[in-house]
């Protein structure tokens, strides 16, 4: 069994920043990408950034050039640093991963998610 466990979320003012990580633990062989996405109240779930095991990174249009995404692989281990907030990013973030873990088959694949923690913006 996987958990991923969340933090870092908060009210913060327009223009402020928060950092949000997300630490994975249980019966890991490895991970491959890891990510963030965010549900805001009356909207679908949506990619926020994400992050392979070699580094390679994605952002959603709305948030590149203001959040940083990052990965300590040692520590299995997720961040996004957030700046420059906007109120119309206030939402519940996710942390998810992609977590291969050794069975009795072999290694699976499995896919992840955290609890999720809400990220409020004041105008």
């Amino acid at each position: 069994q996987v958990q991923l466990v969340e933090s870092g979320g908060g009210l913060v003012q327009a223009g402020g920043s928060l950092r949000l990580s997300c630490a994975a633990s249980g019966s890991i062989f490895s991970i491959n990408a890891m990510g963030w996405y965010r549900q805001a109240p009356g909207k679908q779930r949506e990619l926020v950034a994400l992050i392979t095991s070699g580094g390679s990174t994605n952002y959603a249009d709305s948030v590149k050039g203001r959040f940083t995404i990052s990965r300590d692989n040692a520590k299995n281990t997720v961040y996004l640093q957030m700046n420059s907030l906007k109120p119309e990013d206030t939402a519940v973030y996710y942390c998810n991963a992609i977590v291969v873990v050794t069975t009795e088959r072999g290694n699976d694949e499995y896919d992840y998610w955290g609890q999720g923690t809400q990220v409020t913006v004041s105008s």
